[in-house]
């Protein structure tokens, strides 16, 4: 196993992660000796959100291969800007099928969040026929973060576990915008709603002796896992 520094970003105010990698040595049946050292590099942050469902930043050729690994259906992409070339080349050659929702990017305090949009998105992300599914927006925070907040509201995720997802992943870039938008974002209108998404059935599961539940109760805090 050797270490692998993966930057994430530009270096302002990101994280360079470590990511182990495995290497093999060995020998053939024919006895020549052999070296395997596969290196995979996800996305800017990239995390999984639910089972079939993953969320990141954008992604470039550096990151193909891990993709690759998720076996992915879909990609839903939420900025307005055309998919650069490369990338849809990429998606072509592996049958990934791209769904654009163009949610503009601007900054507080001209931030003007389509619901209509958001809610479409939303959509295609719980129809698990779309499934293994890949949510992205420029860094993988605002416009990802949000799709992924009302999300949660469906889930009936309490609002303290929404938001503090949210900021693990907006860190100082939060906006008091988005949360206002996931707070007050209806669900309603959605009205069959997958099983797999379904709240009704509580899991339990155990992390170092901790009984832990999903989705967290209103008293509960959010258990975030990612690689540091």
């Amino acid at each position: 196993m050797k270490a692998v520094s993966v930057t994430d970003g530009d270096g302002n105010g990101d994280t360079c992660r470590t990511i182990g990698v495995a290497l093999v040595s060995g020998s053939s049946p024919t006895g020549e000796a052999y070296e395997y050292d596969e290196q995979y590099t996800p996305p800017f942050n990239f995390a999984m959100v639910e089972n079939g469902i993953y969320r990141s930043g954008f992604p470039d050729s550096t990151n193909f291969s891990f993709l690759q690994t998720l076996s992915l259906r879909s990609i839903v992409y939420l900025c307005p800007e055309p998919y650069p070339e490369v990338n849809a080349e990429f998606l072509r050659s592996n049958g990934i099928r791209l769904f654009q929702f163009g949610v503009d990017g601007s900054k507080e305090p001209f931030v003007n969040i389509p619901e209509d949009t958001i809610r479409e998105a939303l959509k295609v992300v719980i129809d698990i026929r779309n499934h293994p599914l890949l949510i992205h927006c420029k860094r993988g925070k605002h416009r990802t973060g949000c799709v992924v907040g009302c999300l949660r509201k469906l889930q009936k995720w309490c609002l303290t576990s929404i938001f503090d997802e949210y900021q693990r992943f907006a860190a100082a870039k939060a906006r008091v915008s988005d949360q206002r938008f996931m707070e007050l974002f209806d669900i309603s209108t959605f009205k069959h709603i997958p099983k797999e998404f379904s709240c009704l059935k509580r899991m339990n599961f155990s992390f170092e002796g901790t009984i832990i539940s999903y989705p967290p109760k209103d008293n509960e805090a959010f258990f975030s896992f990612r690689g540091q």
